[in-house]
């Protein structure tokens, strides 16, 4: 039997479905690895908490030794802060409108702040917002690597630091995300090197204005493996706590690595060869295609086909026929968008013999 199934069948009496379940044993075991990845390259960890936004999980990864977090907005700095935490990068080009100034000021003034920028506007809105206190933020530059998302020209990066620091501001260093690695196993290794180009040219940028960077920064962890240039001082992966069968396909982990689920039960059969989940786009979000399936059943080569917003579609490869009220393991395709979903985690271990309710402090906190 599968070894999620074999947890879930302990579990399936305490817990309603849909509902995320996190096998605790493996998810430390993804932590641990990962740190020990970096210490080996002198790497520091600075995982991104978007991928669980849970603090007691954000704790286990301080305490294996990461140096700090990402986070991907205020809010989700802000609780992470109130929690402790007190060394937080916001990997993300702010725009510093409406109540983030005043905020940012805020997280500012009691912890280690750092905050995206990759434009001019940006940086004079954060000067601004910071006022006489501007010397208390820390901005990194961020550049493209050729995921063509937010960042500057990496041969820009020296002009934008520069025009921090002649405001007040602290110009940290850089940093980029190689999203391109996403696109299949072969992408992974060749973004990671255009992420090294981008990072050493921004570094050379940086030197050019007469600064030097006290971090260069790096992502994912589709990339992670390869991420090991010279260059890089930290890394920022998100979804190697947890893992899914995006991941898995692009060869960034094994299916043991895998440590959350979904548990959802069959609730209807009418149709011929198919059955209905209570797991929809409301519990998987809509990643996915009909050719690769919205998510997969655990142990087996069945994948959802289609979901609407309560209903995941699971046609049934011969020799596996559930029955109504079976409750099947569910591993997402792209774990980030299940976690916004639910106010809370069912934490096991590999047997199903513990249960814990850790909440998804973060849920919901999205400026």
């Amino acid at each position: 039997m599968n070894r999620l199934q074999r947890a879930l069948d302990a579990l399936v009496t305490r817990v309603d479905t849909p509902a995320p379940i996190v096998v605790a044993d493996v998810m430390q075991g993804n932590i641990d690895r990962m740190q020990a990845f970096a210490n080996q390259r002198g790497l520091q960890v600075r995982p991104h908490v978007k991928t669980h936004k849970c603090v007691e999980i954000g704790r286990r990864q301080v305490k294996a030794g990461a140096v700090g977090i990402t986070a991907g907005n205020v809010g989700e700095a802000e609780v992470f802060a109130a929690a402790g935490f007190d060394d937080i990068f916001i990997a993300y080009p702010i725009w510093a409108a409406g109540t983030k100034g005043p905020r940012i000021r805020k997280l500012a003034e009691t912890i280690r702040l750092r905050v995206g920028v990759d434009n001019l506007a940006a940086i004079d809105a954060l000067a601004d917002a910071m006022g006489e206190d501007a010397g208390r933020l820390e901005v990194v530059v961020e550049v493209d690597c050729g995921a063509r998302r937010s960042g500057a020209p990496a041969e820009a990066a020296g002009k934008l630091a520069a025009a921090a620091r002649k405001r007040g501001l602290v110009p940290a260093g850089v940093f980029t995300y190689p999203g391109h690695g996403s696109v299949g196993p072969d992408a992974r290794q060749r973004a990671a090197l255009d992420q090294e180009t981008a990072l050493t040219t921004a570094v050379r940028s940086l030197a050019a204005a007469g600064i030097t960077p006290d971090v260069v920064s790096a992502g994912s962890t589709p990339t992670v493996e390869f991420s090991t240039s010279g260059v890089i001082t930290e890394i920022r992966p998100g979804e190697y706590v947890f893992n899914d069968l995006n991941n898995t396909r692009l060869g960034a982990c094994t299916e043991d690595q895998i440590a959350l689920f979904v548990a959802g039960t069959v609730v209807s059969d009418w149709v011929p060869d198919q059955v209905i989940l209570d797991v929809g786009t409301k519990v998987l979000g809509r990643e996915g295609s009909p050719e690769r399936g919205f998510g997969g059943i655990a142990g087996t080569n069945a994948t959802l086909s289609k979901l609407n917003e309560y209903h995941g579609f699971l046609p049934l490869p011969e020799g596996f026929q559930p029955g109504v009220g079976t409750v099947l393991p569910v591993v997402p395709n792209h774990v980030c968008p299940v976690v916004v979903n639910f106010e809370e985690y069912i934490v096991t271990d590999s047997t199903g013999t513990t249960l814990e309710r850790w909440p998804v402090d973060a849920r919901g906190f999205l400026n």
